[in-house]
């Protein structure tokens, strides 16, 4: 392969929940999916070999599908190929296949996708919703940003393009009204795009289409139904939400499982230079894992190989156990 969330809310909480505000009385958006047969998936970037931080998201979406009954996916998102490593899809394929993770059906690449992401570009400017853009990053240095450090996007190209300017990006009109969504894990949240987003892109500049829109068109083909995924993308909820209702597109159910942090406090990353999982002594990774998402096995499990693990895992599964707060990463086995 080429490189290319309960059934009632937890009190608020600030280190997932950045920028989102609690609402206790909003709607739950999962329209279009609420009878429909379970499929969830997984979906890495292969800018690297999986950690232990995207092991605990892949088990996550994996027990929650399994112990539904439901299909589980894997889908490659690749779009942003600078930052992929060549070979890093087929080690993620066996890294999964290794810890027991096996999924159902092909492996869907977003990078053999464009034309699909084309024509819901095209959907977008028939309505008016996106325009383009000639803003750069050095022209919006000085922009406010929010509590994820994002820039928040003043709107200077909304009205049309300063004189002489070309465009270089397209940005979806966001509505200045606050986007309702339930967590399985987080409960009931809101964010008001305008305020603490801005109108936020779906081409890029340098002619890619942006992972909110790619997201989005590939959940509704893949027919996704739950989304299980880690707490760092809980953020990003909203803006899908957005894209959603302008493509007349289902919403699926979210779920953001806590993140795996290594002892300085960062997410576990390629950019935090998180180690590979190990080749052996995975039945200790994978209970570690388990441990994180609130699902520690019984001692007799002690040393289970991967399959009877997840086994015990899918028999025993609870989402209202699974925990909202980091982990810190323990030291490899």
């Amino acid at each position: 392969m080429g490189c290319g969330k309960r059934a009632a809310a937890k009190p608020a909480r600030s280190s997932a929940c950045s920028g989102l505000v609690l609402n206790s009385a909003c709607a739950r958006h999962n329209r279009g999916v609420k009878n429909a047969p379970y499929v969830g998936r997984f979906a890495p970037s292969p800018t690297g070999p999986l950690h232990l931080g995207s092991l605990v998201a892949a088990v996550a979406s994996w027990l929650d599908a399994r112990a539904a009954g439901g299909r589980w996916l894997v889908r490659m998102e690749d779009l942003d190929f600078p930052r992929c490593e060549p070979g890093a899809a087929d080690t993620i394929l066996r890294q999964l296949d290794a810890y027991g993770l096996h999924w159902d059906g092909d492996v869907m690449v977003q990078s053999q996708r464009d034309e699909a992401y084309a024509a819901a570009l095209d959907v977008l400017k028939a309505q008016g919703a996106v325009y383009p853009c000639a803003c750069s990053r050095s022209q919006l240095a000085q922009a406010p940003r929010n509590h994820e450090g994002e820039i928040v996007y003043p709107g200077t190209c909304r009205n049309g393009l300063p004189p002489g300017a070309v465009a270089r990006s397209w940005r979806v009109r966001v509505p200045d009204v606050s986007t309702h969504f339930e967590d399985r894990i987080h409960g009931d949240l809101q964010q008001n795009l305008a305020n603490d987003v801005g109108d936020f892109i779906v081409k890029r500049a340098d002619g890619l289409f942006a992972y909110q829109l790619a997201v989005v068109v590939d959940d509704a083909f893949q027919g996704i139904t739950h989304v299980v995924r880690g707490a760092d993308l809980l953020w990003n909820t909203p803006r899908q939400i957005v894209l959603q209702a302008l493509l007349g597109l289902p919403t699926p159910t979210y779920a953001h499982v806590p993140l795996i942090t290594n002892a300085a406090g960062q997410k576990l990353s390629k950019q935090t230079l998180a180690p590979a999982l190990p080749e052996t002594g995975r039945s200790t990774v994978l209970e570690q894992a388990l441990a994180e998402l609130g699902h520690p096995p019984p001692p007799e499990l002690a040393g289970a190989n991967p399959v009877e693990l997840l086994a015990w895992a899918s028999a025993h599964w609870q989402i209202a156990n699974v925990p909202t707060r980091p982990a810190v990463a323990k030291p490899a086995p």
